[in-house]
């Protein structure tokens, strides 16, 4: 568990530019990845000095114009294969903003997220259950031919936020299309706070914030296969899920959320677990 958390946190400046957009860092991309897209400077341009920086065209003064121009370049860079993660193309934008907060300057593909390095954000359920004093956690099993980590296990409900969704509204659709859970009873939904990492993969960087939301189910409740993208549901107990994220069959960024759980329901003890201040302080890294 340790290698992993380390793993998901272990993004490291060195290398990369900031990328900027009206003055204000919001991301990090990698020194070769800026020197290509200074090659069009109607949308980039590539600063050196000591305040190297790649920044996007002053010029598109408009988050749509921005949308636009990032946009069609993307879709030309995906046709020349010249970077891995343009061919994982989803047709669906994340929002690009210094803070979640904050209004977006532009939205982008969600596979082009990482070549720029900006922040995506997505919410993470946590379904579980009280049997007496042992407690239960509903887990996922992925679709064998979903695009990324196909056949790993998976929370009850997690997505991305989309483009000009909230995390509340993200939420609902995610429970309703992916288990089939009745609104009622996703709206019971608690906010217990993020999750965050960063790390790299070669040329690509994943910044990333999981808005975390615990759910208490009933034991009369069972989740159902909804749009296809999980293909079984199991009821664990919570011993069974501890030894399972630290194996290699979850998706690595649940494995991170469970762990969250454990920790603040106390299932990870500071007196027991010795790695305990280092999981805390990397389940929550700065981007």
């Amino acid at each position: 568990m340790l290698q992993l958390v380390l793993k998901m946190n272990g993004f490291h400046s060195e290398g990369c530019l900031p990328f900027v957009v009206c003055g204000q860092r919001v991301g990090w991309v990698v020194e070769s990845v800026a020197q290509h897209l200074a090659q069009f400077p109607a949308v980039f341009t590539c600063r050196g000095g000591t305040s190297a920086r790649l920044e996007l065209n002053e010029g598109l003064q408009t988050p749509q114009e921005r949308t636009l121009a990032v946009q069609n370049l993307m879709r030309s860079l995906r046709t020349q294969k010249r970077f891995p993660c343009l061919q994982e193309w989803r047709d669906e934008l994340y929002d690009v903003r210094s803070q979640y907060s904050d209004l977006p300057f532009l939205s982008m593909e969600r596979a082009a997220t990482p070549l720029l390095g900006v922040p995506r954000y997505g919410v993470h359920v946590n379904g579980y259950l009280r049997k007496g004093a042992e407690m239960f956690m509903w887990i996922g099993r992925r679709s064998k031919i979903k695009p990324s980590y196909p056949g790993m296990l998976d929370h009850l409900a997690a997505g991305g936020i989309a483009a000009g969704s909230g995390v509340w509204e993200t939420l609902l659709k995610e429970c309703t299309e992916e288990a089939c859970i009745p609104e009622p009873l996703a709206a019971s939904a608690r906010p217990v706070g993020t999750v965050s990492y960063a790390y790299r993969q070669q040329e690509a960087v994943f910044l990333e914030c999981q808005f975390v939301f615990d759910l208490e189910v009933p034991e009369t409740f069972k989740p159902s296969v909804g749009d296809g993208e999980v293909q079984d549901f199991y009821l664990w107990p919570l011993d069974k899920v501890k030894d399972a994220i630290a194996s290699e069959v979850f998706k690595p960024n649940c494995a991170l959320v469970i762990l969250d759980f454990l920790i603040r329901n106390g299932f990870v003890e500071p007196d027991k677990e010795k790695f305990y201040q280092t999981f805390v302080e990397n389940l929550h890294g700065h981007l």
